[in-house]
């Protein structure tokens, strides 16, 4: 099953430094066709302005990810924690029995980033929070793991969740492919970050996202500089 979620049909919610879509419902934006896709609750793509940000605010029981797009957000946390998460680079979040945090634009651009909310395989951990960098030139042409909750892919470098799921990154080339098998429930959620690509017959615009359960393989192909991204859960 592919249901295709062009960038136009997203929830959306906009203010004075905020432009936010919504892949899954969230906040004011409500659709019951869109409420989750297996563990993955949620999946914003957020343009914060220059100079504001998400001030403090808490969470608990939820592995946050954030993957940051362009520009930088700096976060702060009630365990102490500080850190800038730069473009291309990603953060994660596990608020656990709770933490309140911000998150902040202070550049002197725009910042866009996916947050990427899944829901942990029990509640009451002990909160936490890490980032990472990640080098380009190892997700050219490759989909890397770049969060996961297999020790597998902790091994080789991913940065921690508390649940059976991954995200993946992979930047294409035109007529560049990755394949990726889908194991367990054989379910994931694809979204184009830049570019245009078709993943299993299905055209792919920036932006836009793809719902995909009961296939064993997810195979993307790009037709022009592209930046995909993918959550297996």
């Amino acid at each position: 099953m592919l249901e295709h979620r062009p960038f136009a049909t997203l929830g959306r919610f906009k203010n004075d430094w905020l432009d936010a879509n919504y892949h899954f419902s969230f906040a004011n934006y409500f659709d019951p066709k869109r409420t989750q896709w297996g563990a993955l609750r949620v999946w914003n793509d957020d343009a914060i302005k220059a100079g504001t940000g998400f001030s403090p605010h808490s969470h608990a029981d939820m592995e946050i990810i954030t993957y940051v797009r362009t520009g930088a957000i700096t976060h702060q946390d009630s365990l102490g924690n500080t850190g800038r998460t730069e473009a291309g680079d990603v953060q994660v979040m596990s608020a656990g029995t709770g933490i309140t945090h911000a998150e902040l634009n202070r550049e002197t651009d725009d910042t866009t980033l996916f947050q990427i909310w899944i829901l942990p395989k029990a509640r009451g951990a002990k909160p936490s929070w890490g980032a990472a960098k990640f080098p380009k030139g190892e997700r050219a042409g490759n989909l890397v793991t770049l969060a996961s909750g297999y020790e597998a892919d902790l091994a080789n470098g991913a940065l921690p969740i508390r649940q059976d799921a991954r995200l993946l990154a992979a930047t294409l080339r035109p007529g560049e492919t990755v394949e990726h098998a889908l194991t367990g429930p054989r379910r994931a959620y694809a979204v184009l970050a830049r570019g245009t690509a078709e993943v299993n017959g299905i055209t792919l615009a920036a932006r836009d996202g793809l719902a995909i359960a009961d296939i064993d393989a997810v195979r993307a192909t790009a037709s022009a500089d592209s930046e995909l991204l993918m959550v297996e859960a």
